[in-house]
């Protein structure tokens, strides 16, 4: 019977745009995920700015994650497809712009290569900013309110299932014809999705009006989340997470390659994303009755402890093990993260807080790059397990603190 009103659900549940929507989503996912898993190693080793090749992935995500809430103003004025397909002609652009720098076009005659790259990465992660508030948005408005849990299910499972299949993508695509052309497709994929927006995409019209938001009310949000000391003082531990999760994609790849000597690494990097579409729901189940606080601890512990797996083991079989074990801390913490986040939001002020629930990642991402760059050049050649056991630390001084933070300035969970 349960199964049956799911299935009913499904059908009856939902808009048609929000398949569209999702759609379009799982594409992009596949474009962003293909192009992320080669990009620390595309600007080290094909556009040559190999010292740097952490920082300046690091800060392509910075922005990404950071923007969001600015680009939901964009979203209000100029409505949901129009933002949408700006998003993907920005991404169409700024994809070919960062692959441009690896195809010996002589750019570098022109303008200084690592200036030209920045402006090509920060261009494409303010397109990137865009999607996020059109899909969710158009996810919450094109579901039913009693449909609405299993769509955000559904939009989540989609973007790991892209996260999943794009760097397998990438591997053939990188090992066929160039890593540059990875970026390539992916401004190939970014483009037809720029068609499929337009010809396909409906306006959602939501059952009741929205608040809209101008850049005054978000200076207004900045300060107000800005000058709550607490939430602040979470967000920042928590980036602590975040700083490991980012090594997947920054580290990891040049371990793989040049220690173990296996070149698919791309294959490597999607285990976490395929853990996580298998253990999300049960371990979801498993700590439902858990405090928030204890699931994101123990999470962030056993993410940690990850690490000193691939480590020690220094092997493919165990950097696969480690990999999965990360991801079995990941769902543990994930999703009570956001049900925290919540309960610190003073009253009436949820959505502002929640809005700002993404600055970990962002603050992640950035320290993450600088740290692969420190790892990478100190210890890759020389003693590769020390890179993990050093990240591991990193990882069990962020479970330490958020232990610290509950005891000490939040009141217990």
């Amino acid at each position: 019977m349960e199964l049956r009103a799911r299935i009913q659900e499904i059908r009856t549940g939902f808009h048609p745009t929000f398949w569209i929507a999702n759609t379009l989503e799982l594409f992009e996912r596949l474009a962003y995920y293909g192009a992320k898993a080669v990009l620390a190693v595309f600007i080290a080793e094909k556009v040559g700015l190999e010292s740097e090749a952490g920082f300046l992935a690091g800060l392509f995500n910075t922005f990404l994650y950071s923007l969001p809430i600015i680009a939901g103003v964009f979203v209000d004025k100029y409505g949901f497809k129009r933002t949408l397909m700006a998003c993907f002609a920005i991404f169409a652009l700024g994809y070919f712009a960062i692959g441009a720098a690896g195809m010996g076009w002589g750019i570098e005659n022109y303008i200084d290569k690592k200036l030209y790259l920045i402006l090509a990465l920060v261009f494409t992660a303010i397109g990137g900013s865009l999607i996020k508030p059109c899909i969710v948005g158009t996810v919450a408005i094109t579901s039913k309110p009693d449909a609405r849990t299993l769509g955000f299910s559904i939009y989540y499972t989609l973007v790991n299932f892209g996260g999943a299949i794009g760097p397998i993508l990438a591997y053939y695509i990188r090992t066929d014809i160039g890593i540059e052309f990875v970026l390539m497709m992916s401004s190939l994929t970014s483009l037809l999705l720029f068609f499929g927006a337009w010809f396909f995409f409906k306006e959602p019209i939501p059952a009741e009006p929205l608040e809209k938001k101008t850049f005054a009310k978000v200076l207004e949000d900045m300060f107000l989340v800005f000058g709550n000391g607490k939430f602040m003082t979470f967000l920042i531990i928590f980036s602590g997470f975040w700083m490991m999760f980012w090594q997947i994609f920054y580290s990891f790849p040049f371990y793989v390659k040049d220690v173990l000597h296996y070149e698919a690494f791309e294959f490597l990097e999607t285990v976490d994303a395929w853990t996580i579409i298998l253990l999300t729901i049960p371990v979801a189940a498993l700590v439902k009755k858990w405090k928030p606080i204890i699931a994101m601890i123990a999470g962030i512990t056993i993410a940690s402890l990850s690490w000193i797996i691939i480590g020690a083991g220094a092997s493919i079989t165990f950097s696969i093990i480690g990999v999965a074990f990360f991801a079995l801390g990941e769902a543990m913490q994930a999703p009570r993260f956001y049900e925290y986040v919540s309960s610190l939001a003073p009253k009436g002020q949820v959505g502002t807080f929640m809005g700002f629930a993404f600055l970990p990642i962002a603050i992640g991402s950035f320290t993450a790059g600088i740290i692969a760059d420190w790892l990478r050049n100190s210890y890759l050649e020389t003693n590769p397990a020390m890179m993990w056991y050093i990240l591991s630390g990193i990882g069990l001084l962020t479970a330490a603190a958020l232990l610290i933070y509950n005891r000490i300035i939040a009141k217990p969970n």
